[in-house]
């Protein structure tokens, strides 16, 4: 077995992936039209990965209720400072540098567009 996709809910489509494009360079792999049902979903991909994003669009439905149990995607990077610096003159939303209890600074979070929070990472 291996994971397959995460997929995330979104209220506007084309905002979305702007973001996750222009934020981290995820390119569209494919995408489903199901207007008859009226949902689409597109697949996002890293390059070089092939795990996908699913971005999930209800037609007409307002913003979706978070609430407190979500938890949040990972995306590692290599030049953890250059890519804060990078969300932070994109003027995106983004936390300080953060370090585990008693560690090193090794990550910090951006929100999209719906208000996931998206954690970058420290490659390992």
């Amino acid at each position: 077995m291996k994971m397959a996709h995460t997929c995330v809910r979104v209220k506007n489509l084309e905002e979305s992936l702007n973001f996750y494009q222009q934020a981290f360079g995820f390119e569209e792999n494919r995408r489903r039209d199901f207007p008859e049902n009226k949902f689409t979903l597109v697949y996002l991909t890293l390059p070089n990965d092939s795990y996908e994003l699913e971005l999930t669009y209800n037609y007409d439905h307002e913003a979706y209720d978070l609430g407190d149990g979500y938890g949040h995607i990972a995306i590692a990077t290599s030049d953890l400072e250059k890519l804060h610096e990078e969300h932070k003159s994109k003027g995106l939303e983004v936390t300080d540098l953060k370090g585990l209890p008693g560690t090193a600074p090794s990550y910090y979070f951006v929100v999209d567009p719906d208000g996931y929070k998206i954690e970058v990472i420290r490659e390992k």
